[in-house]
């Protein structure tokens, strides 16, 4: 006699539930990397897809993690037009050293990321420069959303909520890498951008649009969290559309490299990551 199982009561029916909303989420938005990532249908423009390390659509109000070697470049595309993707940057290899928003922005003169620009720790080293720049919307200055002003605005904040917080879903991705939430420092975020006026008010300036990109090059071995859900400026209804993530082999930027010496403040951080690096037998 062949019994049909329904519910998660038993082990078939538990596995049948999980089965079917895998396939669920796989006909929404894809939220698992390619494996292999040359087998991504579409590398970015002139990388060769043996080159590719990994590969991935994030669904809106999903978060992702990924850990790569020096040099390695790492691309991030709004697919649709209202992506927002908070960024925390750690150092691999010692995760006490990580992204320090204050210091990127203080020590660059320059609030506004953009390509030309590095990501820099609270030691004065370079955890990733930016390579590459079409959105031309960003932020340094806000951070990322929380639970109890996501409640607020739109009734849930939980990570697996309607509308997750950022810092809900960093969390999540930090604790993947044994981190917790006192490891998580303000983030910046790309895609939605924000000004200041001359009176020192904001201005949610919204998105670039469908297709724009920011590409990030590991100027250490990186462990980027990525969180995509909508700003905290953002004064719609909560919004937030997949955002590509993809990455491939490349080289850290060279002495002879014109961003290493654009400006003092760069030549130097990069001095201090190389001495750093080579120190410990890496670079």
């Amino acid at each position: 006699m062949t019994t049909t199982c329904t519910g998660t009561g038993t082990t078939a029916g538990a596995r049948a539930h999980a089965r079917a909303q895998e396939a669920a989420a796989l006909d929404a938005t894809p939220t698992q990397p390619t494996r292999p990532a040359s087998a991504w249908p579409a590398p970015p423009e002139g990388i060769d897809a043996t080159a590719m390390v990994h590969a991935e659509v994030v669904a809106g109000g999903g978060y992702t993690h990924l850990a790569v070697a020096r040099g390695t470049h790492v691309m991030l595309t709004d697919l649709v037009g209202d992506a927002c993707a908070h960024v925390l940057a750690y150092r691999l290899d010692r995760p006490w050293e990580r992204l320090n928003v204050a210091d990127t922005v203080k020590v660059q003169w320059q609030v506004y990321l953009t390509a030309g620009h590095l990501l820099l720790s609270d030691q004065g080293r370079v955890l990733a420069s930016i390579v590459g720049d079409t959105s031309g919307r960003q932020d340094a200055l806000y951070g990322t959303t929380t639970r109890a002003r996501n409640e607020e605005r739109y009734g849930d904040g939980a990570a697996h909520g309607e509308s997750p917080a950022g810092r809900e879903l960093f969390a999540l991705a930090a604790a993947k890498h044994d981190l917790a939430r006192r490891d998580l420092p303000p983030s910046i975020s790309f895609f939605q951008g924000v000004r200041v006026d001359d009176e020192g008010r904001p201005v949610f300036e919204g998105s670039a649009g469908a297709g724009a990109a920011i590409t990030l090059r590991a100027e250490v071995p990186l462990l980027l969290l990525v969180a995509n859900t909508a700003h905290p400026l953002d004064p719609r209804p909560f919004t937030s559309t997949p955002l590509e993530v993809v990455a491939w082999r490349g080289e850290p930027t060279a002495d002879t490299d014109e961003l290493w010496t654009a400006t003092p403040e760069g030549r130097r951080a990069f001095v201090n990551t190389v001495t750093d690096l080579t120190a410990r037998g890496i670079a």
